[in-house]
This record gives structure tokens, sequence and C-alpha cells, in this order.
């Protein structure tokens, strides 16, 4: 079933998840055959409900209630293939992130907006620090640049071992980045020892200066000015 987002259904059911309206939404769902698994929008974008009880900002009434017996593994169709977990990630909803979990969603999932990584892109690209810290408790796997956002340093320290490759130096770059995004000094020290760019113009045309200031990491602000780091404004 495909509604679109604007038939009165499609508000009434939206409505009634982002309310945590329980009974409501069994009304509605008892009513209409179906809506279960139905998606909103059109053809070429669309969601599921779930979608719905896990869309920012989350924190719904009752979201992971709602989210018990919903198809915890569909994809938006759309420009992206995030599911429910990675939504759930991006909203830093530790509740319904659990919940998703424990009905069996796959924490290695692909279709990120983030490189069509797995939810835990999405939760440290967008500082959702709770819902990474928990992801990395039940057992995700992480990236140079997700481990260095997080300051796992033993896990960052893995990509040097002896006797393997180094990353290419745009990677130590990026995580250098990431380790200032999130706040991780001594990190972003050891990635600058190795060859980090700490004056490099990286996601949304910030240097690390930049976003580690928008973060309010000012430890790590004044580490970088310490070193002559520059913004993105100051580089031009």
């Amino acid at each position: 079933m495909l509604i679109g987002t604007h038939e009165p259904l499609a508000v009434d059911v939206t409505a009634a998840i982002r309310a945590g309206d329980l009974r409501g939404l069994h009304e509605l769902l008892a009513a209409h055959p179906g809506l279960a698994a139905a998606r909103l929008g059109d053809e070429l974008v669309n969601r599921t409900l779930l979608h719905v009880a896990t869309d920012w900002p989350g924190h719904f009434p009752n979201g992971p209630a709602i989210a018990a017996g919903a198809d915890v593994g569909a994809r938006f169709t759309g420009p992206h293939a995030e599911t429910p977990l990675h939504w759930a990630a991006s909203c830093d909803d530790v509740a319904v992130l659990d919940t998703l979990l424990d009905l069996g969603a796959d924490i290695e999932v692909d279709g990120s907006v983030i490189a069509g990584g797995t939810a835990i892109a999405d939760a440290v690209a967008f500082g959702q620090w709770r819902a990474a810290r928990r992801l990395l408790e039940r057992g995700a796997r992480t990236t140079l640049w997700q481990a260095a956002g997080l300051g796992e340093l033993d896990r960052v320290t893995a990509y040097f071992a002896p006797g393997t490759p180094p990353p290419p130096a745009i990677e130590i770059t990026e995580a250098l980045w990431c380790a200032c995004h999130g706040g991780q000094q001594p990190t972003a020290a050891y990635l600058r020892d190795r060859g980090g760019d700490i004056d490099w113009v990286g996601y949304d045309e910030l240097t690390p200066l930049d976003a580690a200031a928008r973060a309010g990491h000012g430890e790590v602000v004044a580490w970088l000015r310490g070193l002559g780091a520059r913004s993105a404004k100051e580089r031009r």
C-alpha cells in the first residue's frame, strides 16, 4: 500500500505515531488492513511507518512500543537507502535504537547517507554520541574515521600496526578532522603525528579547528591554535 504523504490517512497515522498515541494507532491499523506495511510518499520517494517513528528529531513518546512488530530492516526509497536503525542513530534515540537491535535489526546494515555506511556512520558524522557509544557497546564495527571521532585510540592505532601498510594520507587527515569534531584531542594528536593535516578544509567546508569550535570543544580549539591551525575563513 502506497499512501500519499498529504492524504488524510497518512496525516492521521503520522500524527498518532509522533504523539505516541498507541490506542489511536491501533485503531487506525485495525480499520485499514495493510496499513502496517504501508509506505508514505510516492513511487520515487517513500518510507515506512517505522521511518516515521524514527524520523528527526526522534524521541517520540512510546517510541519503543511503536517500533515493536514493524519491519526493522525496511529501507527508505529515494536518494538513499537508510533503515530505521540509521534514523534512530541520527536522532540519538538510544531507546528506540536498542529496541530495533533487540528485534533483530542488522547493526552492520549499509545504506547511510554518509558514504553508504552503517548506522554508526550517521551517529558519528552527526555528533550523536550516545547512539554512537551504544552501537559500539553492542558490537558495531568502526572505520578509521569513526573510531577517531569516538576517541577509540586502540582501534585507531590498530590501523598503524607494524607490518601493515598505513592508511592513505587523506584517510588519516579525515580521521583527524573527525577526532576534532568529537573533541578527542589525544586521538587527534596521534593522527597529526602520522601526517594528518590540521588545516584541511573538510566536511561542511570546515577545518578541524572549525569543527572543534562548532561542537564547543574548547580544549581542542586551544590545542589546535597552539599548533598554528587556521579556520577555513583564515585560509582564504
